[in-house]
């Protein structure tokens, strides 16, 4: 309503038509607590003047790259080569669309079925799709997978799940009025296998965790099937996968993750890119496009969408999912960066990362008054602090060092993870910056 062409006779009619008198009637639903009226926007100005002062709340931020950085929990700094950047920018990917079409998006259709193979090889999976929003909403959509197979409706989720996937899974089930239940978050437990009954429709468990605790899938997945469950495993650090057994190795039935610390830098939050990879056998219920590989009346190879109906992008009371897109351009930074490193390389950045957080976590462990909680880890782990870790990274922060996630953060109000802090590494990690946070924390606990 406010914007500049429009006159105020616009205006009015335009409020006519939708049959209130002023703007603020529009709002009328939204609490009023959660209104802002002191919010107090400049007049409009000159374009260099709109750069200028946007430029100004630009140089405010703290990017990754600008010191020791340590924050993880499902978003990781690794290196992207330029090369990524340089092919996802050509405009004939970073315009397209969705490729109903194959006869004209044979490049598209064939750099997701490239992404397909890389996620079901890295998943130790049969099947895998052309990518879903990101890992939250994947694994959601694999609670809804399971529910569709096993005609049950109990969600069971590991305490080590991430919370905020946690949340997305509760929001969807218990919209349709399917039981969840969560073990309790606490570092080190695993208290899962004895919340699954004859009624479970699918036990969701994160390996490495949001604590950075190791799993043992193959243990879950045995009790899981023995009561008729399936077993979804969560990934939010895709590099793991270059060192770490695979979930399909382990028996689960659906793979779902998060693909962000392959070819897709940090960027304030997104986009992401979600993975999902399944059974063969379960491969009509999986959501999302599938592209395969076929051949064309002159027997030469094709790429085309197979297996998902229209109905999966047009009909929502007859689509298996109601996801009807996906990360396309990201899905396509995670196959250049994946093409370029190859099995190798990627063992090798994992390996890197691996070093990295055992440094990390032999010279923070050398400070009186701070714990290192976890027996088993990747490139991330737990912490626990003798004061609130919340003011801890605060206080680093002013000093340019982003020290990790602070327990308070992802869990709210709960006094018992107040004091935990949790703290990543990769093979962009330096001797120095382990160095720098170790002092800083020393001096901060």
């Amino acid at each position: 309503m406010r914007y500049l062409p429009l006159t105020d006779a616009d205006r009015q009619a335009m409020l006519a038509t939708v049959g209130v008198e002023t703007i603020d009637d529009l709002f009328s639903d939204v609490p009023k607590d959660a209104l802002n009226p002191d919010l107090k926007l400049p007049d409009h100005k000159g374009e260099f003047e709109v750069e200028r002062h946007l430029s100004a709340y630009a140089k405010k931020n703290h990017a990754a790259g600008d010191g020791p950085f340590f924050a993880g929990c499902g978003a990781y700094r690794h290196h992207v080569p330029a090369t990524v950047d340089h092919i996802i920018q050509r405009s004939e990917f970073l315009t397209a669309y969705t490729p109903y079409q194959p006869e004209i998006a044979q490049g598209t259709l064939q750099y997701l079925f490239e992404f397909q193979s890389q996620v079901a090889e890295l998943t130790g999976m049969e099947v895998a799709n052309a990518s879903m929003y990101d890992g939250s909403t994947a694994t959601a959509e694999a609670a809804l997978m399971a529910r569709r197979i096993t005609k049950r409706n109990k969600v069971v989720m590991a305490g080590g799940l991430h919370p905020h996937y946690a949340e997305v899974v509760r929001t969807n089930e218990e919209l349709i009025g399917d039981t969840v239940l969560q073990a309790p978050a606490t570092p080190g437990a695993g208290a899962v296998l004895d919340m699954i009954d004859d009624e479970t429709s699918c036990v969701i468990v994160q390996s490495p965790d949001v604590f950075g605790f190791l799993r043992d899938l193959e243990g879950i997945t045995e009790k899981a099937h023995a009561r008729g469950a399936l077993v979804v495993a969560v990934v939010t650090e895709a590099v793991s996968l270059g060192l770490l057994k695979s979930p399909g190795s382990q028996g689960v039935d659906i793979v779902v993750g998060e693909g962000q610390s392959i070819g897709n830098a940090l960027n304030f939050g997104g986009p992401y890119l979600g993975l999902f990879a399944a059974r063969q056998k379960h491969i009509r219920h999986m959501p999302g496009r599938l592209c395969g590989e076929t051949v064309d009346a002159d027997g030469r190879r094709g790429f085309v969408l197979t297996l998902s109906t229209r109905e999966q992008h047009i009909r929502r009371d007859k689509a298996t999912s109601n996801i009807c897109t996906n990360s396309g351009l990201c899905a396509l930074a995670f196959t250049v960066h994946m093409s370029l490193m190859g099995g190798k390389g990627l063992r090798e950045v994992a390996t890197l990362s691996h070093e990295s957080a055992c440094k990390t976590a032999d010279a923070l462990e050398a400070i009186d008054g701070v714990e290192v909680l976890n027996d088993t880890f990747f490139n991330e782990f737990t912490v626990r602090l003798p004061k609130n870790a919340s003011q801890v990274v605060d206080s680093l922060a002013e000093q340019g060092i982003i020290a990790g996630v602070p327990g308070g953060r992802l869990w709210p109000g709960r006094e018992e993870t107040e004091n935990l802090l949790i703290i990543a590494a990769t093979e962009l990690t330096q001797d120095s910056d382990i160095k720098a946070l170790a002092s800083a924390l020393r001096a901060a606990v």
